[in-house]
């Protein structure tokens, strides 16, 4: 019959900073140096991100024939005019989009603006009006 095995005992070469050593943990002589990264060139200097492209692209000019006569717009700006022309003509997915765009510019340029009915407002004041009780209530009590 054949005996196991017994692990070996750890001998006075391991040292105690090597004990934590495993996957994600790269011995202490092999990690990072404070104010150092494994990317040593970096980022290249004048890369572009995703947000500059696309903003370069849409305000790209570009020449468009109306009526007779030569423009330069932007491409965002030919972009809109596009879909209102297709609006005009009767798509209900264009005029969708350019109405839904139009209103969201709108709420952010007044956003306390916000469409409040006749029956709302009645809610809203009977409400003021109960909270003004409560605080006169709890002046009145001190």
């Amino acid at each position: 019959m054949r005996s196991r095995k017994q692990p070996r005992a750890r001998g006075a070469r391991t040292s105690a900073k090597r004990a934590d050593v495993g996957y994600g943990r790269p011995p202490v002589e092999h990690q990072f140096k404070p104010g150092q990264s494994g990317n040593k060139r970096g980022r290249p200097k004048g890369s572009k991100n995703e947000a500059t492209i696309l903003n370069e692209l849409l305000s790209r000019k570009i020449n468009i024939n109306q009526n007779g006569k030569t423009r330069r717009i932007s491409v965002l700006e030919g972009m809109f005019l596009k879909f209102a022309e297709d609006a005009l003509r009767g798509n209900p997915k264009s005029a969708a989009f350019l109405l839904s765009r139009k209103q969201l510019i709108e709420s952010i340029e007044q956003p306390g603006a916000a469409a409040v009915d006749a029956d709302e407002q009645k809610i809203l004041d009977a409400f003021i009006q109960e909270i003004e009780e409560k605080f006169k209530k709890q002046g009145d009590d001190k």
